[in-house]
């Protein structure tokens, strides 16, 4: 009996893995750039940059903002950089558009005072329950602009991971409401350490994933040593998506221009610049998972439309001019799901 309930579960894993292939066959990878929303209008010129690497998506991220303890989400407001608003929003997607770019809308918190929205938690029930009528609105809104202007993809959320413990019915009843007005596909970004606990992927279209997986504590980690450190990873991950019969994309992925920056990958671990550290740890996110089938691609963060910005980010994540650039571009342009 043991050795039967064993087969069966294999000739299931089989059967969707098979099902989610077929589905993905001939499509290209998600080629994808996260854009840091300029704070004033850029031109097609200036999105154009995102070429060199054979990007074919990008990210646009309409931000809003919260305060801890309190219940409203605030955007569209007038101290909001330009990109982050309705307005600018539509515009990149026009100019995107005008490029032959796909586009993924991932509306995201900041909280006031400490950035991560991950630890956002309220007491009372009435406050979660103000607090859900206000997000609901922020992604309706942006759901809104995304089918009006034909987005392909809409991410519902960002690394909201204690909401997503406490208040699961909330998430099932906005995936339920955007899915009555936007025809696109859906996923949500969760945190590369808690996406185990998203109760509604088998209403997504994609498992959303922030890939910042921790890999090795080295100044500066060999390839070799970045490839064997991902393998655990990518079992564990290629069976998540299996189990769900859906493909996984990073929703944000990237790798600081400084030593020891697989560590901790989410966070600065040092001032001293190495491109070279950079290059290495894409190339081996990149050899361990551009051929996987159930690995849909993904969007490296960031990209910045604003040169201006550039001048002080030798060491930060950004890819643009640095070494890596080749890198990306090599597995960017051989694009084509296997």
């Amino acid at each position: 009996m043991f050795l039967l309930r064993k087969h069966i579960k294999a000739l299931i894993i089989l059967i969707s893995a098979f099902f989610m292939h077929t589905q993905l066959l001939g499509q290209q990878k998600i080629n994808g750039v996260n854009l840091v929303s300029p704070p004033s209008p850029t031109t097609v010129q200036d999105l154009a940059t995102v070429k060199r690497i054979s990007a074919n998506w990008i990210s646009i991220i309409p931000y809003a903002f919260m305060k801890p303890n309190q219940t409203w989400v605030k955007y569209d407001s007038s101290y909001q950089w330009w990109g982050e608003t309705s307005k600018g929003t539509i515009t990149l997607i026009e100019q995107a558009k005008a490029l032959d770019l796909k586009i993924m809308l991932k509306p995201h918190i900041w909280v006031g005072g400490q950035g991560w929205a991950g630890d956002f938690v309220l007491e009372k029930e009435e406050d979660w329950l103000a607090w859900e009528a206000n997000y609901t609105k922020y992604i309706i809104h942006f759901a809104t602009i995304a089918e009006k202007h034909k987005v392909p993809l809409l991410c519902i959320g960002t690394e909201l991971r204690q909401i997503i413990r406490q208040r699961p019915q909330f998430w099932h009843q906005l995936v339920h409401e955007i899915r009555d007005l936007y025809s696109g596909k859906l996923t949500y970004a969760a945190n590369w350490d808690n996406y185990e606990n998203v109760e509604f992927w088998n209403e997504l279209d994609y498992i959303g994933i922030d890939g910042y997986f921790p890999l090795s504590d080295e100044k500066i980690p060999t390839l070799k040593d970045l490839e064997k450190k991902w393998m655990p990873w990518k079992k564990q991950l290629k069976e998540f998506s299996e189990c769900y019969s859906t493909p996984i994309i990073f929703t944000e992925y990237g790798y600081q221009s400084c030593l020891f920056n697989t560590k901790t990958p989410w966070s600065s671990n040092s001032s001293i610049i190495s491109e070279e550290n950079q290059e290495t740890s894409y190339r081996a996110f990149y050899d361990i998972f551009w051929n996987e089938k159930w690995f849909a691609g993904g969007f490296l963060w960031k990209w910045h439309l604003d040169p201006k910005s550039l001048q002080k980010k030798k060491t930060t994540f950004t890819p643009q001019g640095k070494m890596v650039e080749n890198t990306i571009l090599k597995f960017y342009s051989s694009n084509t799901l296997k």
